[in-house]
This record gives structure tokens, C-alpha cells and sequence, in this order.
């Protein structure tokens, strides 16, 4: 029997791609302040500029590319996972149903200092599509992350508006959560804070994942990532390079068009708006996505660039670790019950904690890594999935 080459060692490209999302991720939500929009009152126009400079190239960066990243990496996970287990001829799908249960607990702690909830949570509801597809044949995967990635919601809406002009879209409420969650932070008091969060917080964040298209795109990101890992593009051979090459010219020679399109429907009505829109926004970030994702894995290929990034292969192993303790950082910097120093941050400043939390985070997980296998919440993660088997 041939051996699975992914048995014996790591993928390094998808260690360093998983750390650059998250980095990505990182800067956002410091611009953000955790989805905390206090800013200084009054600043310089110069620095005003920068500031604003400093958002749109951030934003048009990353804002929903990194997130897509993690997303389409998970599901690859998933298909490392569930290979391994079926060479030892294993099902390891109720395991990853277990495992989704833990990731529940490491969300709750994330979300208790992110006010906007979290998206592993988003993860763990939308992982059943993994579950329940994870014996199918490559081609029905493949079909089916392309129909979740054609926002079929969206589009039934804006059909069932063409048909009947009082059709609107459910009104979840979320902007009046999110209203009462940021009255929770500015009030400063700590323990209010955690439990409006973990509650209210995370229905607001789950809700408006609705509203904004994501629950399909993570469901066609996950089955996209787990036929990647099927099909072994992310493994270094010719063929594969010569792939991403037709991905990344693909992606960019779509992105523009896309993006014309996006801003040309939210000139359009509210319910072209929040259907069409919706589609297309989603359709551009993701043909930037793949651009991204294709331009990393062929730079990849050569020493220097490989060895420039170097440092995101121990920052993408300790990707959970770094997630989470980048929201406990930035809550303790930037809300009223730890340093309050949403006020006087502009977007530049931002971006600069931002890149100096990313450092301290590489510097400890380079540090760890030296003494230990694995982050230390991903071998808490790790350790209790296999709780009640002889795995090590």
C-alpha cells in the first residue's frame, strides 16, 4: 500500500499560510479595537491621512480574506485528520464531532473578551457539513462547496423579491445587540462584560454571519479546504505549481470585474442590496482569497521568501493559542475595565500594537515550540479529543 506522504511530516506551506491568516486577522481586529469603535476626537490631518491610508490598504487586504483563509485550512485539517485515522482503519468522524464540542469551550473563552462573538463558534455549527460529507466521493465535494460558495440564500431572496415586491429578508435584530453589548463594554465593569459577551455576543456575531453570507461561505470554504487536502495541492510537485498559477491568474482576472460589479448593486435598493450585494461581496473577497492563497503557496517555493516568512510556520502551529490570546491582549489594551486605550488610538497607532502583538506572540510560540510539541491550547485541545483512547 502507498504510504501517505502527509503521515510523515508537516505540510511547512500550510503552517506559515495558517500563521499569515492569522496575523492578518490580528491587525484587523486591532484597527477594530475588537469591535470596540471609540477613536480619538481630534487628531492632526496629517495624522488623520495616515490613518485613514492605513484602513483602506489594511481592509482591502485582509478584511474577509484572512477569516476565508482559516476557514478553507480547517477543512483541510479535517481531511489530515480524518486520513490518518482511516489508514488506521478508523472512522474519525464522531471523534470530530467531539472535538467540535471542545472548540465550543475555546470559543466561549475567546468571545468572552471579543465583544462582537467569535467565529470559532460559527466554525463548530457549520462542521457538520464536514461530517456528514466526509465519506462522499471527491467530485459530489467538490459540487457541493461550489453550491455553498454561490450564496444559493441570497440569491432565493432576491428571486422570491422578483416575485413578490413586499418580500423582505428576516429582521434578526443584531444592530440593536450589538448596540447592547458595546453599552456592556463602555460601562467598564468586568464581570458584566464577560457574561453579556458570551451570551448576547455570540447570538449577535452567529445572527449576523446570516445577514452577511458567511455561514454558506464557511461551509463551501471547509469543503473546499477538505477536497485541497483529497486532491494533495498543497504538497510541492509540478503539477501543482502549474495549478495554482491557473488559480491565481483566474482569481485576479475575476477579482476586478467582481469588485465593479459589488459596489455598482449597493447602488441598487435595500433588498438588491442585501441579496445581489451580498453575493458579489462575497465573490470578490473570495477571488482575492484564492490570490492570496495562490501567490503565498508559489512564493513559497523559493528559499528566500520561504526563509523571510519563516517565523509564521511557528506562529501557524500555535494558531488557537494566538487567536485567543490576541483577543484576552487586545480587551485588556483597548476597553474600559483594563487600560482604556481606544480613545487615543487612531487607526496608524492600531496597526502598530497590532504588529507588536503579532512579535511578542511569534518570539513566546518560538520559545515554546523549543520545549514543546504543541501550543499549549492545542495540546489541551489535542489531549482531551482523545480522552478515553489509547492515543498519544
Amino acid at each position: 500500500m502507498e504510504q501517505n506522504p502527509l503521515q510523515k511530516t508537516r505540510i511547512e506551506v500550510v503552517d506559515a499560510l495558517r500563521g499569515f491568516a492569522v496575523m492578518a486577522i490580528i491587525l484587523v481586529h486591532n484597527l477594530e479595537h475588537f469591535i470596540f469603535p471609540v477613536y480619538p476626537a481630534d487628531s492632526p490631518e496629517w495624522l488623520e491621512v495616515l490613518d485613514q491610508g492605513v484602513l483602506n490598504v489594511v481592509f482591502s487586504l485582509f478584511a474577509g480574506k484572512a477569516y476565508a483563509i482559516f476557514a478553507l485550512l480547517f477543512g483541510f485539517t479535517f481531511y489530515i485528520q480524518t486520513q490518518n485515522q482511516k489508514r488506521r482503519g478508523k472512522d474519525f468522524g464522531y471523534r470530530f464531532l467531539w472535538r467540535m464540542v471542545l472548540l465550543v469551550g475555546f470559543a466561549t473563552l475567546n468571545a468572552a473578551f471579543f465583544p462582537a462573538g467569535d467565529v470559532l463558534l460559527l466554525f463548530v455549527v457549520v462542521s457538520l457539513v464536514l461530517f456528514f460529507t466526509r465519506n462522499w466521493r471527491d467530485k459530489a465535494i467538490l459540487i457541493a462547496a461550489i453550491i455553498f460558495l454561490l450564496q444559493p440564500v441570497e440569491w432565493y431572496h432576491y428571486l422570491a423579491a422578483l416575485a413578490d415586491s413586499a418580500h423582505r429578508l428576516p429582521d434578526l435584530k443584531v444592530g440593536e445587540m450589538y448596540a447592547e453589548v458595546a453599552e456592556y463594554t463602555k460601562s467598564g465593569d468586568f464581570w458584566d462584560f464577560i457574561g453579556c459577551n458570551i451570551t448576547l455576543g455570540q447570538k449577535a456575531s452567529l445572527l449576523w454571519a446570516v445577514n452577511a453570507g458567511r455561514f454558506f461561505q464557511t461551509a463551501g470554504l471547509f469543503l473546499l479546504g477538505f477536497y485541497i487536502g483529497r486532491k494533495r495541492l498543497f504538497m510541492s510537485s509540478e503539477k501543482n505549481l502549474h495549478l495554482w498559477v491557473k488559480i491565481l491568474i483566474v482569481s485576479a482576472l475575476s477579482f476586478a470585474p467582481l469588485y465593479t460589479l459589488k459596489e455598482l448593486v449597493m447602488g441598487q435598493d435595500a433588498i438588491v442590496q442585501q441579496t445581489v450585494g451580498t453575493a458579489f461581496d462575497m465573490w470578490q473577497k473570495l477571488a482575492f482569497t484564492l490570490v492570496l492563497i495562490a501567490s503565498f503557496v508559489l512564493l513559497y517555493q523559493n528559499r528566500r521568501f520561504s526563509d523571510a516568512v519563516g517565523n509564521l510556520r511557528f506562529y501557524g502551529k500555535m494558531s488557537l493559542t494566538n487567536y485567543i490570546s490576541q483577543s484576552i491582549i487586545g480587551a485588556v489594551i483597548y476597553f474600559p475595565f483594563g487600560l482604556y486605550l481606544a480613545p487615543y488610538c487612531g487607526y496608524a497607532v492600531s496597526l502598530l500594537i497590532g504588529v507588536f502583538t503579532f512579535l511578542l506572540q511569534v518570539w513566546f510560540c518560538k520559545w515554546w515550540l523549543s520545549k514543546y510539541k504543541q501550543g499549549p491550547l492545542e495540546c489541551i485541545w489535542h489531549k482531551w479529543t482523545w480522552i478515553g483512547t489509547d492515543k498519544k
